[in-house]
């Protein structure tokens, strides 16, 4: 009788040991990839537009390795897009693409319209290439990609 105690009670210790080691564990967040959204240009419409005609649509892939990438609000705009004849840029509005605080690896394309393209000297045509990056909700920027040359007419 006293060996069988002895048994449970070593069993009871053991298992009750396993129970606190296993419930005692550190929460870690893992970041799947690089937190640093990266940009790959998939194609252009066209480069050739007709002014105040024609729109311009680039197609982008994104990458962010902990997808926090877009804004609730829309006042906050996150897409640069840079016409090459204009010294500033302009910014867009980019939804969330993740429910907040999610923490996962997102992947996909954008597809950015760019309407009523226009000349902005007297000629009869123009030369221009557009720069984008993304900036994710943690303020890192992308990589910056650049359309090749699309010529504006009359």
């Amino acid at each position: 009788m006293i060996k069988l105690k002895l048994k449970r009670g070593w069993i009871v210790i053991a298992c009750l040991f396993l129970l606190l080691q296993n419930s005692c564990k550190k929460e870690q967040i893992n970041i799947i990839g690089n937190p640093i959204p990266l940009l790959k240009l998939v194609s252009v419409s066209s480069k050739q537009l007709k002014q105040f005609k024609d729109s311009l649509v680039i197609t982008f892939e994104y990458t962010d390795g902990d997808g926090d990438i877009g804004e609730t609000n829309p006042d906050l705009n996150d897409l640069e897009i840079k016409d090459q004849r204009l010294s500033k840029p302009d910014f867009y509005f980019v939804k969330p693409l993740t429910p907040p605080n999610a923490n996962i690896k997102v992947k996909g394309t954008i597809a950015v319209q760019m309407k009523n393209t226009f000349l902005l000297g007297t000629a009869d045509s123009e030369v221009t290439s557009f720069e984008l990056r993304l900036k994710d909700r943690a303020g890192n920027w992308s990589n910056s990609i650049k359309t090749d040359v699309i010529t504006i007419n009359k």
